[in-house]
């Protein structure tokens, strides 16, 4: 008897976010980016290009549909913030770091690096953050 392969995709498997799980992300970056103390303009780029006028929406709790793009970007920011809480003890700092130039990245800061607006700038600042916390 020949079986067919088993192909595991995101969503098989449990992996893709889920619309409730896309909604707390969008309230937890809203609450990281104040944190982080961006201005509206960073915020939209971080997130990929998202209108002022939608950004204004989300920090009022309205976040309508979240398509994939836009989800896997607060994923990335997410693990950034996760790899800063463990990387300082005091969550004050891991905010501050955000903000201050980094010889690892030529004198520029995290932010600036991340600003560049590609989602894979987030991914490369979340690897690099897991890696300097010794994630792997």
């Amino acid at each position: 008897m020949l079986l067919e392969p088993i192909v595991v995709t995101p969503a098989a498997s449990g992996a893709a976010i889920t619309d409730a799980e896309a909604g707390a992300l969008a309230r937890a970056t809203v609450n990281l980016f104040k944190a982080w103390g961006l201005s509206d303009a960073e915020a939209c780029t971080l997130l990929g290009g998202l209108s002022p006028r939608t950004w204004a929406r989300w920090k009022d709790g309205g976040f309508g549909r979240i398509d994939r793009d836009l989800r896997m970007r607060m994923a990335h920011l997410m693990g950034i913030h996760k790899g800063l809480r463990y990387l300082f003890k005091e969550p004050a700092r891991g905010y501050q770091w955000i903000r201050k130039p980094n010889t690892a990245f030529d004198g520029r800061s995290a932010l600036d690096m991340m600003l560049r607006g590609e989602m894979s700038d987030l991914a490369a600042m979340r690897d690099w953050i897991d890696a300097e916390r010794g994630a792997w």
